[in-house]
């Protein structure tokens, strides 16, 4: 397969510093109009000036923006259903809507359905890879790989685990979470033998401390120690109730992290999601470890949670990653997850610019999930998961706001800002194209 797909092309190896004059592109922003990027055998095999010779397939999107695609890195798949449900602060929410959605993916035609419906929906919002939740179920799991399977994308999920403080139906054992995530592993190992799954790894994938016993966490920790190759994901500190919840638990512990902590959850392949409620302490265990923080703005916002300092936890040396955080977040479309963040930022008097917010969801999630050799960036070599993205739909107010745009950061802030799936033209997932919109 010898593609050769024609746009101006961006992509932001490095965030630039928070004092970075903006008027042209900073160092770390490559800005490549009327280009040619040729993608051979599902990677990304050179980019150029000139057209290509014979033999190649020619996708010619003159004017449109040629992004990497981009990465999520907090997800539950099987929140769609109850996405926008109206009234409530976190811990009432999972009961009242969380729950009930999660408990019909038992059903294994629920799950693998629902997988493929999620998958779908990620590709037609621009997202090519993600770090996913499923449930407790670990049917769950494998429909997700499944259906990641069927489209190349580069997934990583694992099943929940959960063995008290939720319902009955939705609560596993010490020794039937040890079971079942052992099989997905050797699932898992079992498909790369075959040559099927490269882009698959395996995540641990506690819920968050309250909904796992002091042996299940400590089974995580082993479970993460003894697969060094798979990742941990888990929640911590998003609400101040859920905070308060967790003293009361494991009232030894210095913090909730600390909790975490002493089980050997936190190293550099662990993400964990919201930590709003952190403390200077914490912040330090987090530097040390290479633990990351996954902000999600539009859930954070949406679940009245409290406000991510991105700015603040950056310059003390936080490793950092953005996501949608569907469910409580209210979008799978990372433009109005980097207009949240920026939002957010805003509140605190701090700033995020658009190559910052875009190098957030492209290049920098994929150096949180350690695939920074793999995807986030235009790069020969790398994964050809690439999307191709009108600037503006004719006549709209952004189309209007772009014409009075002066540079590239004030074109990308625009478009951030007002834009979102509806822009999207095509997808190519390694290569195959997955979506396409005229």
């Amino acid at each position: 397969m010898k593609l050769a797909l024609f746009g101006d092309l961006l992509d932001v190896v490095t965030a630039p510093p928070p004092d970075a004059a903006l008027d042209e592109p900073p160092p770390g922003v490559r800005w490549r109009p009327a280009h040619w990027l040729l993608i051979e055998d599902g990677r990304i095999a050179a980019i150029q000036t000139e057209p290509p010779g014979p033999g190649w397939t020619r996708e010619e999107r003159a004017g449109q923006l040629i992004l990497p695609g981009f990465i999520d890195t907090h997800v539950h798949a099987p929140q769609l259903d109850v996405i926008a449900s109206y009234g409530s602060e976190l811990l009432d929410w999972l009961q009242r809507y969380t729950f009930p959605a999660e408990t019909a993916w038992a059903d294994p035609a629920v799950a693998a359905a629902g997988s493929a419906r999620f998958l779908d929906q990620l590709l037609a919002h621009g997202s090519t890879s993600a770090l996913v939740f499923p449930t407790v179920h670990k049917t769950s799991c494998s429909a997700l790989f499944e259906a990641a399977l069927q489209r190349g994308m580069r997934l990583i999920a694992g099943k929940c685990l959960m063995d008290r403080n939720a319902p009955p139906a939705l609560t596993d054992t010490l020794a039937s979470s040890e079971r079942d995530s052992l099989e997905l592993l050797a699932l898992l190992a079992a498909w790369q033998g075959q040559g099927r799954s490269h882009r698959l790894a395996y995540a641990h994938t506690v819920r968050f401390a309250p909904t796992s016993s002091e042996a299940q966490l400590r089974l995580a920790g082993e479970l993460l120690a003894a697969h060094p190759d798979s990742h941990l994901q888990t929640h911590v500190a998003e609400n101040r109730a859920e905070v308060e919840w967790v003293r009361q638990l494991f009232p030894a512990d210095r913090s909730y992290l600390g909790v975490y902590e002493r089980h050997g959850l936190l190293g550099p392949r662990s993400t964990l999601a919201h930590g709003i409620w952190l403390d200077a302490e914490d912040r330090a265990r987090l530097r040390a470890t290479q633990a990351v923080i996954a902000h999600s703005p539009t859930s954070n916002l949406f679940l009245g949670s409290g406000l991510f300092d991105w700015r603040g936890h950056a310059a003390e040396g936080l490793r950092l990653s953005v996501a949608s955080d569907v469910g409580g977040g209210t979008s799978l479309s990372m433009q109005r997850t980097l207009a949240a963040a920026y939002q957010v930022a805003a509140l605190q008097g701090r700033r995020l610019d658009a190559f910052t917010l875009l190098h957030a969801a492209t290049a920098g999630n994929a150096a949180s999930l350690q695939l920074q050799q793999e995807i986030g960036r235009l790069e020969p070599g790398w994964v050809a998961d690439v999307c191709a993205w009108d600037w503006a739909e004719d006549g709209s107010l952004l189309a209007q706001r772009l014409q009075r745009a002066e540079s590239l950061h004030e074109r990308l802030f625009a478009w951030l800002l007002l834009g979102d799936e509806r822009l999207l033209r095509r997808v190519w997932v390694a290569g195959v194209q997955r979506v396409a919109r005229d």
